[in-house]
């Protein structure tokens, strides 16, 4: 999941910057409102964090331009304890949550997840498609019932594509769940995360689509009684012009052209 981070207070940043990385997010830190709009314009976000207080151009005006071009993206506003008044005018200009300042980084998370959550339209807090399950706010990642180790970008890649069964992800929209701006991309990464993930969760979860990218079947295949290869050999309409062998499809191209 990639957010965007919305602070113009360096050590408030720094401090929520760490936090989220350590929670396996991809996140990119902007300190002013302008910078922030353009972002919003020109890159794509699972979630904002945006203080309201922002030189530049204020938290509310960013938000009432992206609710503007009729962007959906979910956005958590900040502000300070004795501030209801803009409280009520982040929520009103299209804010979908708010969070206190200072800070509690565990309140902050468990917002992120509902928030997350809530654009994914489940209600549950734990992802599961068949023999596996994934909660986020554990990162514990399940096979059969037994945890599996996942690293934090394979966890980023697998709930990427679990949470939108039958939806062919490029590997560029996969990178940018992945990786924030400064992060430095190696031209296989995707690749390696896929084939990583297929050795601990079974060959046939996730499909290369040949020149277009990755994807997991719509409906997970039957539960099978062996764990050796999480696959149960099932063919879906999807799967026709699917490679399961390989992990070398272009997946996209680089990052930013499909």
């Amino acid at each position: 999941m990639r957010l965007l981070l919305v602070e113009d207070d360096v050590m408030i940043g720094e401090s929520v910057l760490d936090a989220l990385r350590g929670e396996g997010y991809a996140v990119d830190w902007v300190r002013d409102g302008a910078v922030a709009d353009s972002a919003l314009r020109t890159e794509q976000y699972d979630l904002v964090l945006l203080d309201l207080g922002l030189p530049k151009m204020d938290g509310i005006a960013v938000l009432k331009a992206l609710r503007t071009r009729r962007e959906t993206t979910p956005v958590l506003i900040a502000t300070a304890r004795d501030a209801v008044s803009a409280r009520i005018a982040g929520l009103d200009a299209g804010a979908d949550d708010y969070v206190l300042k200072p800070y509690d980084l565990d309140e902050l998370s468990a917002r992120i997840r509902a928030l997350l959550r809530r654009a994914a339209g489940r209600a549950e807090p734990v992802f599961s498609y068949g023999r596996i399950s994934l909660n986020p706010a554990t990162h514990e990642a399940l096979l059969d019932g037994e945890p599996v180790a996942l690293s934090q970008r394979e966890w980023a890649v697998l709930e990427a594509l679990i949470a939108r069964p039958g939806m062919i992800l490029s590997r560029a929209q996969l990178e940018e769940k992945l990786y924030s701006w400064k992060d430095e991309i190696s031209s296989n990464a995707v690749e390696v995360y896929v084939h990583s993930l297929r050795k601990k969760l079974g060959p046939d979860l996730i499909r290369n689509i040949r020149g277009m990218g990755y994807m997991i079947a719509k409906e997970p295949a039957p539960a099978s009684p062996s764990r050796d290869g999480g696959g149960d050999g099932s063919h879906t309409p999807e799967a026709d012009s699917v490679d399961d062998g390989g992990d070398s499809g272009d997946g996209g191209g680089d990052r930013g052209g499909d």
